[in-house]
Parts: C-alpha cells; sequence; structure tokens
C-alpha cells in the first residue's frame, strides 16, 4: 500500500519557490509514497463560523481540503513569510480546519522558504504554532527552513543545491518511518 502525502503551499504565486519545493519532493518521493499537491487554496471562501455549525455545511471547497487531508497519511506545508507571518490565504485555509479534526496526530512537516538569510522563520514558528494548537504530529525531523531559496534553485525551480535535495529527502524519509511504524501498531 502506497503512502499518501498531500503537499500544501502557502503562495499562491505561479512561480513561488515554495510550491517548486514540493513539486521536487514529489518528484524525488521514494517508490511506495505518492505526493500530491492541494490546488485550491484560491478558491476557499473566507472563513467564518457561521458557516461551519451544525447544521450549516461548508462550501465544497472547503470539504474538499478537509477530505483530502483526511485521506493523507501525512501532509507537509511549504510556505514564504509575509509581513513576519504566514500569508492570508494559508490562514484562511487553517482557520477552516481548527475544529474539523483533520490534523489529529497526523505526521506534518512544514517547511519555509525565504529569498532572505532568516528562510522565512517567523512564518516557520506561526505555522508550527498553529498546527499543534490542532493536534498536528510535527516533530523536529518534519521541520525545515530554507533560507535564500533562490540560491538554491535554477529559474524553472529544480533544487540546484544537492544539501538542499538531501534535507527534503531526509525529511519525506521521517514522515513516511512515522506513517509506516503507525501502521504496524
Amino acid at each position: 500500500m502506497a503512502i499518501s502525502i498531500l503537499g500544501i503551499s502557502g503562495s499562491l504565486r505561479s512561480s513561488s519557490s515554495n510550491t517548486a519545493l514540493l513539486r521536487a519532493c514529489a518528484a524525488m518521493a521514494p517508490a511506495g509514497v505518492k505526493i500530491t499537491i492541494y490546488e485550491g487554496l484560491d478558491k476557499l471562501p473566507y472563513f467564518s463560523p457561521e458557516l461551519d455549525t451544525e447544521g450549516s455545511s461548508p462550501a465544497d471547497t472547503v470539504l474538499s481540503l478537509r477530505n483530502q487531508i483526511r485521506a493523507a497519511d501525512a501532509v507537509i506545508f511549504s510556505t514564504p513569510e509575509y509581513a513576519f507571518g504566514i500569508p492570508g490565504v494559508l490562514k484562511n485555509a487553517l482557520d477552516w480546519l481548527v475544529s474539523s479534526g483533520e490534523f489529529t496526530h497526523k505526521p506534518t512537516g512544514v517547511i519555509s522558504a525565504s529569498p532572505l538569510a532568516t528562510g522565512g522563520d517567523k512564518a516557520h514558528a506561526s505555522l508550527v504554532q498553529t498546527l499543534r494548537v490542532m493536534t498536528a504530529d510535527i516533530q523536529e525531523e518534519y521541520k525545515l527552513i530554507i533560507p535564500v531559496v533562490r540560491t538554491k534553485m535554477d529559474q524553472n525551480g529544480n533544487i540546484t543545491n544537492p544539501e538542499l535535495e538531501r534535507s527534503l529527502l531526509a525529511l519525506i524519509n521521517h514522515l513516511t518511518a512515522k506513517v509506516s511504524n503507525a501502521d504496524l501498531h
């Protein structure tokens, strides 16, 4: 049985380094691991608790996101940093997931990448904190901060830095090991 990982980019830009990192993860995933990139972040409605109560049904796009996360064995986020935090569109998606339970004990990787030397460390910390409140399983081995990311990729989004490639593969391998060990119990 293949291990299924859902990749979620915090950027909507078509040339996003963070989306390119998830594509690279999908390409380097070992045999038996399938990484799918979520494509609907820009289609989610603005979060409103009144649209997500018993007796009401959230939009189909919200239900689709929840179902994709629920079906995945693990999730990897890759996000840029905007104004020292995560992009609003990613925060909106997380707001739709806070009380629905999809992240309860789900192995979750968190990557932040930035053209700055900080690597988006503030967005990274914010995302990790939010996911931990949602009881996601985030270990140190599942986290990666990538400073000056554009020096580690070519203009087509291909990784040119062997150390970055090894770090991404290690993150994937740690997540898949966690899933595999959970399946044994």
